[in-house]
C-alpha cells in the first residue's frame, strides 16, 4: 500500500498543496516550524480521520478559513482508491472512491498508517490514557466492528457518568435507568475487551521477536493487558458479563458517591515487561526505547498480516531520538517493502542506503520543492 499523491487546502500552514509521492521513502528536510510535521499530520488525519497532535478539529484549518480538505490516492495491490476528508466547523465529511461514507468507522481502515514520533516514546513511560488511545486507533484500523464498538462504549459511558452525576446532587431519584445504562455499558465493555485482549496478544507475538533481535537477544518483551475489571483472555463472554455485572453492582455505592464510572476498558492500562520487569518504573531509557520502537514495528507486520499489505510508514522527527544501532535496526527493517515519511533537520550522519535512495523535499515557510 502506498499514497500516490496528496492535496491539501486550508490546512495548517498550507493553503494550497499538490504533491506527488515515491512509492518507497519520501524525506522532507526543513527547519524546525516550517510545515515539515504538518505534512506527516494530513497524511494521518487523511487516514485515520484525527489528529495525533490535538483534539480540537479546529486547529486544523488555515486561519480565517471556514473549512480543510485533504485528498490523496492509495494504491493497493488489487486497486486504487481516492480519498477526501472536508474538516469544517460544523464536522468532519469522509469520501471513499468519490462516496461520502455514513460514518467514520467505515471510512477509516481504506489507508492504513503507522505513527512513530517522539511522543510515542510515551507509549511506555506515559499515562495509561496514551496506551488507551494506541489500543484503540491501531485496532480500529483493521476492525470497523471495533471502532463503532468503542465509540458506543463511550456514548454510553457519558450517558451514564451524567446519570450517576444527577443521582449524585439528587436531581433525580430513578436508580431503573441507572440499570438500563449499566446492561447496555456492560455487553459494549465485553466486546471491547475481548478484542483487546485478542490484539495484544497477536501485537506481542510480532513484539517479542522483533525485540529479542534489537538486543541481540539479550531481553524478553512481554505486552500485557491489564483490564480495570478482574476478567480474563480466556474467559467466554457469559462470564466476563458475570463479572462486571457484580463488579458494577459492588462498586453502585461509591459510584453513587463519586458521580462517576469507576472502572471499564476506560480504565485498562498495558504493562511492557522486559526480563520479568515493569520497563516504565524499571527500565533505562534504552530499553523504554527499545520496547517502543519494537511495538511500532511490531504494527506494521500485524497489520501486514491481517490484510495482506503493508501500511505506511510516518517517522516524524524520530531518527534523531534513536542511537546508530536502533536507527539501523528500523531502516534495515523497513527497506523495500515499506512506503516511508521521513521528517528531519538534517540527514548528514545518517548513512543507510534506505534514506541515500529517498525522493528528498526541501520545506520551507508552507513552500515545499523536491530536491533533484
Amino acid at each position: 500500500m502506498h499514497i500516490t499523491e496528496l492535496s491539501l487546502e486550508n490546512y495548517r500552514n498550507y493553503l494550497s498543496l499538490d504533491i506527488e509521492f515515491d512509492n518507497k521513502v519520501n524525506v522532507f528536510l526543513g527547519e524546525n516550524a516550517q510545515g515539515k510535521t504538518n505534512i506527516m499530520e494530513s497524511i494521518f488525519v487523511l487516514a485515520m480521520a484525527r489528529s495525533y497532535r490535538t483534539s480540537n478539529d479546529k486547529e486544523l484549518i488555515s486561519w480565517e478559513a471556514d473549512y480543510a480538505k485533504i485528498r490523496g490516492r492509495v494504491q493497493k495491490s488489487q486497486s486504487s482508491v481516492p480519498l477526501e476528508l472536508i474538516i469544517s466547523k460544523k464536522g468532519k465529511k469522509a469520501k471513499c472512491n468519490h462516496i461520502e461514507q455514513q460514518r467514520l468507522s467505515q471510512y477509516v481502515g481504506n489507508m492504513n498508517v503507522v505513527m512513530f514520533a517522539p511522543e510515542d516514546l510515551n507509549l511506555v513511560k506515559g499515562s495509561p490514557q496514551v496506551r488507551r488511545r494506541f489500543i484503540d486507533m491501531e485496532i480500529g484500523q483493521v476492525s470497523p466492528v471495533y471502532l463503532h464498538d468503542i465509540s458506543q462504549y463511550h456514548k454510553v459511558l457519558q450517558q451514564r457518568n451524567r446519570y450517576l452525576k444527577q443521582l449524585q446532587l439528587k436531581e433525580t431519584k430513578d436508580i431503573t435507568m441507572l440499570d438500563v445504562l449499566t446492561d447496555q455499558l456492560i455487553q459494549l465493555a465485553v466486546k471491547v475487551v475481548k478484542k483487546r485482549f485478542a490484539f495484544i496478544h497477536l501485537l506481542q507475538e510480532w513484539a517479542q521477536s522483533i525485540h529479542s533481535g534489537i538486543s541481540r537477544g539479550l531481553e524478553h518483551l512481554d505486552i500485557v493487558y491489564e483490564p480495570s475489571i478482574d476478567v480474563s483472555e480466556d474467559d467466554v463472554s457469559s462470564k466476563m458479563i458475570s463479572i462486571f455485572e457484580e463488579t458494577y453492582h459492588s462498586q453502585r455505592k461509591r459510584e453513587l458517591e463519586r458521580g462517576v464510572t469507576l472502572s471499564g476498558p476506560h480504565r485498562d492500562d498495558l504493562v511492557f515487561l522486559v526480563n520479568g520487569k515493569d520497563v516504565q518504573t524499571f527500565g533505562s531509557q534504552g530499553q523504554q526505547r527499545t520496547t517502543a520502537l519494537s511495538v511500532k514495528l511490531a504494527e506494521i507486520e500485524l497489520i501486514h498480516s491481517e490484510i495482506q499489505e503493508y501500511p505506511i510508514l510516518l517517522l516524524d522527527d524520530v531518527l534523531s531520538e534513536l542511537d546508530d544501532y536502533r536507527q539501523s535496526h528500523l531502516l534495515n527493517t523497513i527497506q523495500g517493502k515499506v512506503q516511508t515519511f521521513v521528517t528531519t533537520t538534517s540527514i548528514e550522519g545518517i548513512h543507510h542506503q534506505t534514506l541515500q535512495e529517498a525522493s528528498t523535499f526541501s520545506v520551507k515557510q508552507g513552500t515545499i520543492s523536491q530536491i533533484k
